[in-house]
């Protein structure tokens, strides 16, 4: 098994069906420079101070305050079709409604809007308060045009325990896992024209990324398993090898 680095951070190991996968345990505190950062459906209330960093190997969201936006931290390359997208996420404090989220196919259109497909996990305010697993698209650093691919009532996590989140995206079909539990999908990722000029895309291809909505929360060992093409928009270079054994346990 060949192990390789990107960045400062992330392994990729090539497996034997020509797949790679991407690797990330948050050991090394500057692999925040490597990350983008989005800010999406921005209601802030006035006075919250969020905050990511490394603590311990580990990635830390912590909000001081109560905030209404969504937090995304994204990797990646725009031209990234199918892959499937796994971490361990423990949330440590609920500021109000709050939830998890996956990211996929997150990419700019020719008018330089960000697109994308989030599936959560948590609560929905509106109309009435719920627990939800959810899986929508819409133009994402607007957000005023979503739409509702699935839902399905469910529990928010467990605070203070950890939890394993997988998302699977290949071609039209996107199936969501928590804790080894297939809880959505397969959802069928359609285009659709909304009228005045705005088009819903064809989500074929884009970056990834995870966050939180109104959660203190750690995360730990990202795994990325893609195609055969490595990022362009980084450079590997040869790290010692490790193995999933290494792999912190919790």
């Amino acid at each position: 098994m060949k192990v390789l680095s990107i960045g400062l951070g992330i392994f990729i190991l090539t497996c034997s069906a020509g797949a790679e996968v991407f690797l990330e345990t948050f050991d090394d505190r500057d692999i925040i420079k490597q990350w983008q950062e989005l800010k999406i459906l921005n209601f802030g209330i006035p006075g919250a101070v969020h905050s990511w960093k490394i603590v311990g190997g580990q990635l830390q969201s912590k909000i001081i305050g109560e905030e209404r936006m969504t937090r995304l931290f994204v990797i990646g390359d725009e031209a990234w079709q199918d892959y499937d997208i796994e971490l361990d996420v423990k949330p440590l404090r609920k500021h109000g409604p709050a939830h998890i989220v996956i990211a996929s196919r997150i990419h700019q259109d020719k008018k330089g809007q960000t697109w994308g497909v989030l599936s959560t996990i948590g609560d929905t305010p509106i109309p009435e308060p719920e627990s939800l697993a959810r899986c929508f698209g819409g133009r994402l650093l607007v957000g005023d045009i979503f739409l509702r691919y699935k839902t399905k009532p469910y529990r928010s996590l467990s605070v203070k325990n950890w939890s394993h989140l997988k998302l699977s995206v290949h071609g039209k079909r996107l199936t969501f896992w928590i804790n080894g539990k297939q809880v959505l999908g397969p959802v069928i990722l359609e285009p659709k024209n909304f009228g005045h000029g705005v088009e819903f895309p064809d989500y074929a291809k884009g970056k990834v990324g995870f966050g939180v909505s109104n959660y203190s929360a750690l995360f730990d060992n990202l795994r990325i398993t893609t195609g055969d093409d490595i990022p362009k928009s980084v450079t590997p270079r040869t790290k010692l090898a490790t193995t999933w054994g290494n792999l912190k346990q919790f």
